[in-house]
């Protein structure tokens, strides 16, 4: 969750530019391997989708590599013409023989291109020793790389000849190599489990790992899906960007879609859109995920600001700690013991005086003492 020490108007301002800058496809060296996570609750494809239709705006070049799809996302047109992207079976081919040909592809574009991967489970199950040295040369000056990790789906284990033991796991292999890490959510849940936490309550999970209702663990047969999964109204966006410095940025983004597609924009001619250097008629639409009108809502309930859609959620008290004025004019009447010592010799009289009434069983009388 949004954990930031930075101020909110800093990370507006760049953070966000960071997150238009990756998808407008500004620059190609920003970012040269981009890994997208997603699971059954929340798919990448409208996030692929969104760098596509960006990706024609800036009439740049998309070479599509299908492991699980049967064709692209294909025709795209920009203004009555059609862009020549380049879908490429992966399907039943060599690591050697894929290679090739996606250089190829790349080598005949000329300019710009994004290779998109739609599925990196293929090579992780059967080619992991290859992984590194395949994504690697598929990065170019003038090429940006993107690809989708399944995280619901298990990866089998190659023979130990191939792949020993010793050697990391595939998953932990591709977050060392990537440059941008960003996560996908299902925005429906995120919210849920913020109210989950803002009650102290356990956050509830979905999916293969959604428990019981009683609390037992293990998942619930049958069920792969969850409800909230996919939301068709926008997505949220777990974003790790590693500089070259070494420095990371993390950041959480609501990117809208649907129903809500277009309502949160940055309109042409601010700061932040000519620093992007988006093209003509591109807007942008994402936005902090701290920004969306539902989280502050539910910040505000957070931190007990008054909320007429939700006063029935306050907890009430079987007892009121406030006073009456007729208690309050009581209180003020009480004499506090030993006032009458300020009363005869102390505030009026200008000095003080001490009152002492000794106990005849505690205490042994001396006649011969001054008197108090």
């Amino acid at each position: 969750m949004p954990q930031q020490k930075q101020p909110l108007s800093h990370r507006r301002t760049h953070h966000l530019l960071l997150l238009s800058r990756l998808l407008n496809l500004r620059d190609t060296g920003a970012s040269p391997f981009t890994l997208l996570l997603d699971s059954t609750s929340q798919s990448s494809k409208p996030l692929v989708g969104e760098f596509i239709r960006r990706a024609n705006l800036a009439k740049c070049t998309v070479v599509f590599v299908g492991f699980e799809s049967l064709w692209g996302p294909f025709p795209m047109t920009k203004e009555g013409q059609t862009l020549k992207h380049v879908f490429i079976k992966a399907r039943g081919k060599s690591v050697a023989e894929l290679q090739r040909e996606i250089n190829t592809a790349v080598t005949g574009i000329g300019g710009k291109s994004l290779i998109i991967i739609d599925s990196l489970h293929t090579l992780c199950s059967f080619q992991p020793s290859h992984i590194s040295s395949f994504l690697s040369s598929l990065i170019t000056p003038h090429s940006t790389l993107l690809a989708t990790y399944h995280l619901d789906i298990p990866v089998t284990a190659p023979p130990q000849s191939q792949y020993p033991d010793t050697a990391p796991h595939p998953l932990t292999l591709l977050r060392y190599l990537c440059t941008t890490l960003i996560t996908v959510h299902s925005f429906t849940h995120v919210l849920l489990q913020k109210r989950h936490r803002d009650k102290s309550l356990l956050p509830p999970r979905w999916g293969l790992l959604e428990e019981h209702p009683g609390g037992r663990g293990g998942g619930i047969e049958g069920v792969i899906v969850g409800i909230g999964s996919n939301a068709q109204n926008g997505i949220v966006l777990e974003f790790e960007y590693r500089r070259k410095s070494g420095r990371g940025v993390q950041e959480w983004f609501y990117l809208p879609l649907g129903a809500d597609n277009g309502k949160f924009t940055t309109k042409p001619g601010s700061a932040l859109f000519e620093k992007v250097g988006a093209p003509p008629g591109a807007l942008e639409k994402s936005i902090l995920l701290e920004d969306h009108p539902e989280w502050k809502l539910s910040e505000q309930v957070e931190y007990g600001v008054e909320v007429e859609d939700r006063e029935e959620e306050i907890p009430q008290t079987t007892f009121d700690l406030g006073l009456t004025e007729k208690q309050k004019k009581a209180r003020d009447e009480v004499v506090l013991p030993f006032f009458d010592a300020q009363d005869e010799m102390g505030i009026s009289g200008g000095g003080g005086r001490i009152l002492y009434m000794p106990e005849r069983e505690a205490d042994d009388w001396d006649e011969e003492e001054d008197e108090l």
